[in-house]
């Protein structure tokens, strides 16, 4: 089982997380990363998709790490679309699994929603505007 940490669109119960189990994805943990990075909400969709940018001063944000079959996260990655991208993320907990980032030419027209410190936050706030 390879390790894959989602941010966004793939987290349980969200738009996209359907992904993860038609490949046969098992939710590992749940887990802030090092604060290190700053969340955008990207230009574009349906669906709304986040895009995480590491940066050297940042915040924590709130992920899951999955597991995935070598052979499902293999299809799983090759199907994710720029300017989204699979690296080395590092977590809270001294782990540093693959997972979600977002080039940085993916930026243009998104909204820095950092101070939500995660996705589900972000999109909770979209409900009671």
């Amino acid at each position: 089982m390879i390790e894959i940490c989602v941010v966004g669109a793939h987290l349980s119960g969200m738009a996209l997380n359907r992904e993860l189990l038609r490949e046969g994805g098992e939710l590992r943990r749940a887990v802030a990363t090092e604060p290190f990075y700053r969340l955008f909400a990207l230009a574009g969709g349906p669906p709304r998709r986040p895009g995480l940018l590491r940066v050297a001063q940042g915040e924590a944000i709130a992920t899951e790490v999955w597991a995935l079959p070598e052979d499902g996260f293999g299809r799983f990655v090759a199907g994710i679309p720029a300017p989204l991208c699979i690296g080395t993320l590092r977590l809270a907990d001294g782990t540093t699994p693959k997972g979600f980032l977002v080039e940085p030419e993916g930026l243009h027209g998104a909204e820095d929603i950092t101070r939500f410190g995660g996705w589900r936050a972000f999109i909770a706030s979209l409900a009671t505007t």
